[in-house]
């Protein structure tokens, strides 16, 4: 782990020399970089009765080993620039995990209860920044009039609520992700752009209206890896994606951001998942994302 949180240090302090604030993970639901299922093996490993990845959020010891890591992350001591994660303003939030799901209970109750323990945590050793969950902002039982807006049926039962989610004592920022690429059944482009504007426009006034909070498109975009959309459409999508949180933001609905997934320097090209988007090689993206930032500045 040295080597890895020491390369965390260094991520950190560039971001502060070249002024940009930071959201930093501290789990994942899918087993990229370990996820919730490595807690699950650890305690396997340890003797405990596990049946299932969603153990991560009801096992007591399994919840222990996630403060414990929590722990030792938020309160390093950067050795670099020498000042405690707690206390550097180059950190702008801490995610608690990236779009969590526990389908084995539809219900939400146990997603909930783990929200709440661990904001609750986090809250307690460092209470500076702020805290969000992660969600792709699936629609759950809490709001049952919403659950159309969902892509499919099967989101309404995955567990996560968002609403009830971002009620939880120590959230302090909406979070939701865009695929529409893998959530829609089908390929009409023009079915695409308009589930956007409305998943967008949804949890817009959502955020504002029930729970009071700033927004965050924490996630968005959109595969070229299998062929079905080609970049014009991709760029045409994120152009959507810009829009709407512009006309919101400039009326001063909504101040979160939209972060695109992904931004690859040349040479990762072995690390590209379909949604890797390579600056120079796309003049036209550089444009589209140089023309939104200008449009955000005061």
């Amino acid at each position: 782990m040295k080597c890895v949180v020491e390369a965390l240090d260094f991520v950190v302090s560039e971001a502060r020399h070249h002024n940009m604030r930071l959201i930093l993970s501290l789990c994942n639901n899918w087993e990229d970089y370990g996820g919730k299922a490595q807690y699950v093996r650890w305690g396997k490993e340890a003797g405990l009765d596990l049946t299932s990845e969603d153990d991560f959020f009801s096992d007591p010891t399994i919840r222990s080993y996630y403060q414990a890591f929590v722990k030792a992350v938020v309160t390093r001591i950067n050795t670099i620039t020498n000042e405690a994660y707690s206390g550097d303003p180059t950190i702008l939030a801490w995610e608690l995990i990236n779009e969590p799901r526990c389908p084995s209970d539809p219900s939400g109750d146990t997603l909930q209860a783990w929200i709440e323990e661990m904001a609750s945590y986090v809250k307690s050793i460092d209470p500076v920044h702020l805290v969000e969950v992660g969600l792709e902002g699936f629609y759950g039982p809490s709001t049952p009039e919403l659950l159309t807006v969902n892509p499919d049926d099967y989101s309404g039962h995955a567990g996560t609520d968002f609403i009830r989610n971002h009620q939880a004592l120590g959230i302090d920022l909406a979070s939701v992700h865009i695929y529409s690429d893998t959530w829609l059944p089908h390929s009409i482009k023009e079915n695409h752009l308009q589930f956007v504007n409305t998943w967008m426009q949804q949890h817009i006034d959502d955020a504002a209206n029930l729970l009071g909070m700033p927004v965050l498109i924490g996630e968005f975009g959109l595969s070229l890896k299998d062929g079905t959309f080609g970049k014009e459409f991709r760029e045409d999508f994120m152009e959507t994606v810009y829009r709407i949180f512009l006309s919101s933001w400039k009326g001063g609905v909504v101040g979160g951001g939209c972060l695109l997934w992904q931004l690859f320097p040349e040479g990762a090209e072995h690390m590209d998942d379909g949604y890797a988007v390579f600056l120079a090689k796309s003049p036209s993206t550089l444009s589209l994302l140089s023309n939104h930032s200008r449009n955000l500045e005061f």
